[in-house]
């Protein structure tokens, strides 16, 4: 039975509706990199190339850009009420991952399904951090904290699936996460009714789409999003390709790279609810700045630790990585939320996630060409561009 709607949830019941969908999403952004969990074996049974992992994921990519940007020119996640949305396309999105077992795939028929699985987590990931806004006027921050952590642990899940389980077959990891997909979209359909400060546009307005960029505030947090998406997926994208560079490098080194890749990825979310802590009493803009120039500093300073013959201490600095590159993201996200009207809320996240999702296609696609010509111990200081551009833009407009 659907829950009633909340007028003024009390703490307890805060708490309760935000592990919902804090779940929710973990269960559901599973289906993001199932395809990267599995890739090894889908280079054997399909006979694809080195250079299917930039492409499949950048097939996701495109899906979910062309997904937000259609859900914000509609204004979907403001017009309609946003769990029946997540619900709706948690179920889409888990039946295109699933698809990807069919033994007559093509590399243009895995392409496809997983564009259109990214095309369906539109009405997740921005969905989500709508549904937690249309719940938490104070503290978002800290909402969104745990909200990004749940999608960062949920992108790194299918990595854990794939070391843990050692002979489990490949296609019982894309299931899972089609499963857990269903799950997650069942909990907020079923758990989680329309938030206290949710106010509905009640037509279809295509000027909503234009109008987002008209609030100084979002003009602000949006770019340093932008800069921080150049990193951030390219970087997960390559965690793999980063701990096999080493082993490579270093003839003793011996990883479980799926197992690492996983925790590397993973410990992203701890980093997203500790930078959600700090800034309630450090401040919004200066925690992600900090945490913006510290994933900035990893990127420059990745030649050197290629160069470490210690794995412990190589993995510690991925580890660090993997914190510093996602702290920022829901900091940027609540300055979004904060500064949009709450009329187009749900929009302004929308679009600023389709453009930043654009960004991470380029980022992805650069070291996808580069990789094979380029130093593999050096490439990553590439992905520094996009935060030093960000620093300087936001140090600008600090002073």
């Amino acid at each position: 039975m659907r829950c009633v709607e909340l007028n003024k949830p009390s703490v307890k019941q805060s708490k309760f509706i935000l592990s919902i969908i804090v779940i929710a999403q973990f269960c559901c952004i599973s289906l993001w990199f199932a395809g990267n969990g599995v890739m090894s074996d889908l280079m054997v049974v399909f006979s694809l190339k080195s250079s299917a992992l930039g492409h499949l994921t950048s097939a996701v990519q495109f899906g979910f850009i062309l997904g937000t940007l259609i859900f914000a020119i509609l204004t979907i996640a403001d017009r309609f009420s946003p769990s029946k949305v997540f619900f709706s396309c948690a179920l889409l999105g888990s039946l295109f991952n699933a698809l990807v077992i069919w033994e007559g795939n093509s590399l243009a028929s895995i392409l496809l399904l997983r564009f259109l699985t990214g095309f369906f987590l539109a009405g997740i990931y921005p969905v989500g951090m709508k549904i937690a806004a249309d719940y938490y006027d104070k503290g978002l921050g800290k909402s969104l904290g745990f909200l990004v952590g749940a999608l960062v642990v949920g992108t790194a899940f299918p990595h854990l699936a794939k070391g843990m389980t050692g002979g489990f077959h490949w296609k019982y990891v894309l299931l899972l996460s089609s499963f857990l997909s269903v799950f997650g979209g069942l909990l907020m359909f079923t758990m989680v009714s329309n938030g206290p400060y949710r106010k509905p546009g009640n037509k279809l307005d295509l000027s909503a789409f234009f109008s987002v960029f008209n609030y100084k505030g979002v003009r602000s947090a949006a770019f340093g999003y932008f800069a921080h998406m150049w990193e951030v997926y390219a970087f997960w994208a390559f965690v793999p390709v980063i701990l096999k560079t080493y082993a490579m490098e270093h003839s003793g080194a011996v990883f479980n790279i799926p197992l690492w890749s996983f925790l590397v990825i993973g410990i992203g979310g701890l980093g997203s609810v500790l930078s959600g802590y700090l800034a309630q009493t450090a401040g919004t803009k200066q925690v992600a700045y900090i945490a913006l120039l510290l994933s900035c500093l990893c990127c420059l300073v990745s030649p050197l630790m290629f160069e470490v013959t210690s794995e412990s201490l190589f993995i510690a600095f991925l580890l660090l990585w993997g914190m510093a590159v996602i702290a920022d993201s829901p900091l940027f996200s609540t300055l979004v939320a904060q500064n949009a009207s709450a009329e187009i809320r749900g929009t302004a996240l929308t679009i600023v996630n389709s453009i930043g999702f654009a960004i991470t296609i380029i980022s992805i696609q650069l070291l996808n060409v580069l990789q094979d010509s380029m130093n593999p111990t050096h490439i990553y200081t590439l992905l520094a561009l996009g935060p030093i551009l960000g620093l300087l833009v936001l140090y600008e407009k600090k002073k």
